[in-house]
């Protein structure tokens, strides 16, 4: 009988699990280990914070040849988890009073051009961070137009027609959040990568996690899906809302540590703001794009909310591609546990695979 990565990462996870580090390595170690052999993906990294306790497992190789595993430190780009920042940052400020959830987003981001409205009903803040803009996945190019550039931006939605109306739909877009960094940066009046510096990242911690492209040796090269190595090419400051955060596996756990400190003083109304569920799909249409890494119930700021189901408890999370990395990072917020995992190929079964395991793992390591 053929044991698949899901029946052994459950098998895995079965035994009680205690604070210690050791037996949340062992447990990881296995998970991790025959996920990669399993899938053949070059590399993964795989990390899981559980009431406090930590722990870190590489299996692989982060680059080809190099015979090199990566580790808690080994710098990755994290693609669309991404968005989870924004979000976070948009909380911050509305937190702090700078903006409101419900402040059209027009007004702060007059260099790309008027967006497009319809049915009387502008585009929100909050509409851009619940992907319920309207907007369309990614920009159309346009003839002797820098693609990403505030002109490309202003070409897209000159005389454009939302996909429908604001609020009333769901469907990923990647345009949707570079627009909303950019209206954070209207609307505190810095460029975006500061104001998240100041906001999020210093405020968390996140020494290790910037836009700024990664050197050294320590470094998860990915691949497509042929296993050709990937270019990933430079910064691009309109894309920063969307895509191109670089980190490390430690940072994601202080990261996760931080989203699960639910009783914290310090940051307890942003995380209340980031984690709500704004956004309920129930009679929502259209709804896309959502789903790959789990039934989407509702939308957080940036972040995907699975409703409890079975002895799966409440799960919010983000999933990541870019740069041919995939990654996920997911965390039970009433349950202390927390799971970042990524793979260094654009292998999509694997991926979607590794977010079914991630989401097996914490229903397993959930105290009950």
């Amino acid at each position: 009988m053929k044991i698949t990565v899901m029946t052994l990462a459950l098998l895995t996870a079965a035994t009680p699990v205690v604070a210690e580090d050791a037996l949340l390595t062992e447990t990881l170690d296995f998970t991790s280990g025959i996920f990669q052999l399993q899938t053949g993906v070059p590399g993964m990294i795989a990390a899981v914070v559980r009431d406090g306790e930590t722990a870190v497992v590489g299996v692989g190789e982060l680059k080809k040849g190099s015979g090199i595993a990566p580790n808690g430190d080994t710098t990755l780009n994290i693609g669309s988890i991404t968005k989870s920042f924004t979000g976070l940052t948009l909380a911050t400020l509305a937190a702090e009073g700078t903006v409101a959830l419900t402040d059209p987003a027009g007004p702060l981001v007059d260099s790309i051009g008027k967006l497009p409205e319809r049915d009387g009903h502008e585009i929100r803040l909050i509409d851009l961070a619940t992907q319920a803009s309207g907007l369309p996945r990614e920009l159309t190019p346009v003839d002797n137009v820098e693609k990403y550039s505030d002109a490309s931006f202003a070409a897209n939605f000159k005389d454009a027609d939302l996909l429908f109306t604001p609020g009333t739909g769901l469907l990923y877009s990647n345009v949707g959040f570079d627009v909303l960094a950019m209206a954070l940066s209207g609307a505190a009046g810095k460029p975006y990568d500061d104001l998240l510096k100041e906001k999020v990242l210093d405020p968390l911690g996140l020494t290790a996690t910037s836009y700024s492209l990664p050197t050294g040796d320590n470094v998860m090269t990915g691949y497509d899906w042929n296993g050709n190595e990937i270019d990933g090419g430079g910064e691009i400051p309109n894309r920063y809302g969307a895509s191109q955060i670089f980190t490390t596996a430690n940072d994601m756990l202080r990261y996760l540590e931080w989203n699960l400190d639910r009783f914290g003083s310090e940051g307890m109304e942003v995380r209340a703001i980031s984690h709500a569920a704004w956004v309920i799909r129930d009679g929502l249409d259209p709804v896309y794009g959502l789903d790959e890494s789990g039934h989407m119930d509702a939308m957080g700021l940036g972040w995907v909310i699975m409703m409890p189901e079975g002895d799966r408890p409440l799960i919010i999370q983000k999933a990541g591609g870019s740069d041919g990395v995939f990654s996920y990072l997911a965390f039970a917020p009433n349950r202390g546990v927390g799971v970042f995992m990524a793979i260094n190929q654009f292998n999509f079964a694997a991926g979607l695979d590794m977010a079914q395991v991630a989401n097996d793992l914490i229903t397993n390591l959930a105290p009950r």
